[in-house]
């Protein structure tokens, strides 16, 4: 059946005997063609630009089809423009796979080949492909980007956001409207949306409240500790004096003991009552100075103590702002066959500390049950497109139908803690993606989710250098009592890269190219 985001109209049965023999004289002039005259055939049956006959909403999703060489825009209610364009060179092949739009520059130039103008460029990985203005032959011709009409380009740019999702298909693929139990647990509360920004903006102020008094606890710790330094040198040098009195008194009370005349006995005798006054007068004098420093000691500990309850308090108090200001963000999830976990990604809207992009919340990240976990699931885009009376309205987008779509879900099991933290906010534009493949080594802090398809070809991702980007926990980054820095720390244990496929052996030389 078709739906509101299908616009490809039902195939007839039957066709008159001339159509039949129409298309089999041109199929046979193909193949009897030269190359360049089936080039030329090719960009004959190019894809035209279209715009939907209504009023357009925001771009909710992109899906490229590699295999018509196109570009598909959809709102909440279907596709609103269509265009062709010209993905990757053989062994520099566009891969397909689950992207999102992570960087915008109106004027971008190459920094691979030759300074090349990429206008309107929309960047979906941080080790170069992208989405931009480029000449179209009629066929496959980039180095791995999709290259798409200049003026369509151009009005494109001005239409999307970060974060938007870029599904790239190596068949033709559309959204269609689509149910689920699970996804039925992804219910807007009402109460809890309209209450969001209130506490966001209560809980920030109140984690800005927290940093500020753990880094004057931090300081009265630290002034304290100064103060009560010398005290404890002070101490720790008696300390050892009395120590060395109390051994010169052991020692001279062994000399008594072991004298064998008179005359060293008494000289014994008179060492001792020598050490004996010694020892005492420094058991004075320590005990006096511990006293007098046990107070200033007492709360130099007391502050060290207090510093650490208002650090724990500081980073308590910024995880619940982090959670309450990520709760007015669509959730994206990633599901993953091959690691067995869920991944959680919401923008944050905080600049990246290198120069590009957002950053991207990545605090949730959990085992995930698949039942018969051996076996294939395919790739699935399930996709929050409006709001309705049920909640909320979903879309699915398969592009590797290893399993259906509605299998896939009925396998998974999700969390109840984390449907716990964000099913109750869950706001359109939010997205499940369901996919046998681990998340791909692009994606770190910068991204939402980058996977690619390990059984189609990967020329122009994998011959690429992989991105750099600045390590989580620098120091750089960081602002203290904003509610993002509890996020932004080295993960330990990092998703494992997807598979790379290792036929690929590059040309000694290339050609200028477009990107």
């Amino acid at each position: 059946m078709l739906d509101r985001f299908t616009s490809a109209k039902p195939m007839i049965a039957t066709r008159h005997w001339r159509s039949s023999a129409i298309a089999m004289c041109a199929a046979m002039v193909t193949l009897a063609a030269s190359p360049a005259e089936a080039a030329k055939q090719t960009r004959r049956a190019q894809a035209a630009e279209a715009t939907a006959p209504r009023e357009a909403g925001e771009p909710i999703m992109a899906i490229v089809s590699i295999k018509s060489q196109q570009v598909t825009l959809y709102d909440a209610d279907g596709w609103i423009l269509r265009a062709p364009v010209s993905t990757g060179v053989k062994e520099r092949e566009t891969p397909a796979g689950v992207f999102a739009i992570v960087q915008k520059n109106k004027d971008h130039r190459s920094n691979m080949y030759d300074d090349a103008s990429m206008p309107n460029m929309q960047r979906i990985t941080w080790n170069g492909l992208a989405l931009h203005g480029g000449p179209l032959p009629g066929y496959a011709a980039s180095h791995g980007c999709v290259r798409m009409p200049f003026g369509f380009a151009e009005k494109l740019f001005e239409k999307t956001r970060l974060g938007m999702r870029v599904i790239i298909s190596p068949e033709d693929a559309a959204p269609v409207d689509f149910s689920h139990p699970s996804l039925s647990l992804f219910t807007p509360n009402a109460e809890v949306i309209a209450a969001a920004p209130a506490k966001a903006e209560t809980l920030s102020r109140e984690a800005a409240d927290a940093a500020t008094a753990a880094d004057e606890a931090k300081k009265t710790a630290a002034a304290t500790a100064r103060e009560s330094a010398p005290l404890a040198a002070s101490l720790r040098k008696l300390e050892r004096a009395k120590a060395r009195a109390d051994a010169d008194l052991a020692s001279a009370g062994k000399a008594v003991a072991n004298a064998k005349t008179d005359q060293s006995r008494a000289k014994a005798e008179e060492r001792q009552q020598k050490a004996a006054a010694k020892a005492a007068e420094l058991e004075t004098q320590f005990n006096t100075a511990k006293a007098d420093a046990s107070s200033k000691l007492d709360a130099a500990s007391a502050a060290k103590e207090a510093a650490k309850t208002a650090q724990t308090k500081k980073a308590y108090a910024a995880k619940a702002a982090l959670d309450a200001k990520l709760a007015l963000e669509p959730v994206s999830i990633y599901i993953s066959r091959a690691t067995r976990r869920i991944y959680v990604r919401r923008n944050t809207h905080k600049p990246a500390p290198d120069g590009g992009g957002v950053v991207f919340d990545a605090t949730i990240e959990a085992p995930v049950t698949i039942r018969d976990p051996g076996k294939p699931i395919g790739t699935h885009v399930f996709t929050a497109m409006a709001r309705n009376d049920a909640g909320l309205r979903w879309s699915a987008v398969t592009i590797e139908s290893r399993d259906d779509a509605k299998n896939a879900l009925d396998r998974i099991t999700i969390p109840k803690e984390i449907l716990d933290r964000i099913a109750a906010t869950a706001l359109p534009r939010s997205s499940i993606v369901v996919s046998d493949e681990p998340l791909s080594e692009e994606t770190n802090y910068r991204t939402e989710f980058v996977a690619v398809l390990s059984d189609q070809p990967q020329g122009g991702f994998i011959t690429r250098k992989p991105s750099e980007v600045l390590m989580a926990d620098d120091n750089s980054y960081r602002q203290e009592g904003d509610g993002f820095g509890i996020f932004f720390q080295r993960n330990p244990n990092p998703p494992p890269g997807s598979p790379r496929r290792g036929s690929y052996q590059p040309y000694p030389s290339m050609q200028r190219s477009w990107w």
